[in-house]
């Protein structure tokens, strides 16, 4: 997602870096592209409109006018401008100071309530030592009743369902005294087509009882202009305290869920973007617009990085590099973790510059046709690699179904990579790789 926006905004800031000397007409000029960009990427009318007046105002003025790089100054306002679009610091959960903090997810029919559910309880669990209890209040749909269940099972995290009732009220009432002991309960609750009355009243019964310290509004990204729609009638019903965004991960343009930041004036707390439990994360505004703006998002990268890569791990690989004994079966296990990551096409992304590079659909396939050649050697070749001739090199092209030039294009790629890390061993030890001490 926001493909087009980070095109538009590339070729936007490479006009007016390219400018001699920025003046009125060259700000009117990039202030109409940025506005046509947000539009297209089906940003709200007046929220674009806003934004395009703040980032003009700040922009005005001799002083932006005589600094030294008046195009690098334009493009800091742009992107202070954007992050406060988006939404400023991301101050995450607000725990009670009880003990007990309850989180009441609301949303329309289709907009991922459930998983999301899921993935917040996985999230607080793992990133935040939070033990965490769901509550099924979807009534209206016993498959979503199960699917919590089964996602809870999936994530080890307790799910309070009865699907003998119809009644939501007796259900989180109960739901609420059974999980005495978890730090926080998330509550599912049951969406519809479109906002109406009966549901805008189930939910404000469901409210009045549990008294959730977080309503967040769960936001398809794919939905458009409705979403924002939506998200203005569940504020003014629930006083919703933050934002959801899910299905990030799909084609659409993005910017009718960006808009809902500036038209609710809640903020976005957190984002999905695939569907399995990890892909979930707190939403970084800043972050978000480095990579809109093409300055990548080097953090995120560091942090993935850092949730798959183990530091005693990183040691060893770290002397096996020095002392030239890494092999092919160290090999293979940073292609594992390199896989736990993600795509490699959204690693690369969230490196400055990396629009520069144009598209970026790298074929995962690749890791893993290298891991199937790597299994295709015996343990020794593995170990040796220089032991590999001919013959040898046939029968592991044949063992992992790959062509022998693939074969062969690894092994002078691993070649390669010794004589670098023997250079590298020479001139004496090395830092450990993404922020390990």
């Amino acid at each position: 997602m926001f493909e087009q926006l980070n095109d538009r905004f590339a070729h936007i800031i490479k006009n007016i870096k390219g400018q001699g000397k920025i003046s009125e007409k060259n700000i009117s000029d990039s202030l109409r592209d940025v506005r046509r960009a947000l539009l297209e990427a089906d940003v709200n009318f007046q929220a674009a409109k806003s934004f395009i007046n703040r980032v003009k105002e700040k922009a005005s003025g001799e002083e932006v006018f005589n600094t030294v790089t008046p195009g690098q100054q334009f493009i800091q306002i742009l992107m202070t401008e954007l992050s406060a679009f988006l939404g400023g610091e991301n101050d995450g959960i607000r725990y009670n100071s009880s003990g007990k903090t309850i989180i009441l997810l609301a949303g329309l029919q289709g907009s991922g309530k459930t998983t999301t559910a899921a993935k917040l309880a996985c999230f607080l669990k793992k990133r935040w030592q939070k033990s965490s209890a769901m509550i099924a209040a979807d009534l209206q749909r016993p498959a979503a009743i199960k699917q919590l269940q089964v996602l809870g099972e999936q994530i080890q995290v307790p799910v309070y369902a009865r699907l003998d009732s119809k009644d939501v009220i007796s259900v989180v009432k109960a739901g609420i005294a059974e999980h005495v002991q978890a730090e926080v309960i998330i509550i599912d609750t049951a969406g519809r087509l479109h906002v109406d009355d009966t549901l805008m009243d189930e939910l404000k019964q469901v409210a009045e009882l549990a008294k959730p310290d977080e309503t967040l509004y769960v936001a398809d990204g794919m939905t458009g202009q409705d979403a924002v729609t939506s998200a203005g009638a569940f504020n003014d019903a629930l006083q919703i305290s933050g934002v959801v965004l899910t299905k990030m991960d799909g084609d659409s343009r993005g910017g009718a869920a960006l808009s809902i930041r500036e038209v609710t004036g809640k903020p976005i707390k957190f984002m999905g973007t695939g569907e399995s439990m990890k892909d979930f994360d707190l939403f970084h505004p800043e972050r978000l617009a480095q990579r809109i703006l093409g300055m990548g998002d080097v953090v995120s990268l560091v942090e993935k990085a850092k949730e798959v890569l183990d530091e005693k791990n990183a040691a060893k690989l770290q002397e096996k590099m020095l002392s030239n004994s890494f092999t092919l079966v160290d090999f293979q296990s940073q292609l594992a973790q390199m896989q736990k990551m993600g795509p490699m096409s959204d690693m690369l992304k969230m490196l400055p510059g990396a629009g520069k590079l144009g598209n970026l659909n790298v074929d995962d396939r690749q890791l893993k046709w290298t891991d199937a050649i790597i299994n295709s050697m015996t343990p020794k070749e593995r170990t040796s690699p220089e032991i590999i001739n001919g013959s040898r090199r046939k029968r592991i092209a044949h063992g992992s179904g790959r062509p022998i030039q693939e074969v062969n294009q690894l092994l002078k790629q691993f070649h390669q990579m010794q004589k670098m890390m023997k250079k590298i061993g020479n001139k004496g030890r090395m830092k450990l790789p993404f922020g390990f001490k």
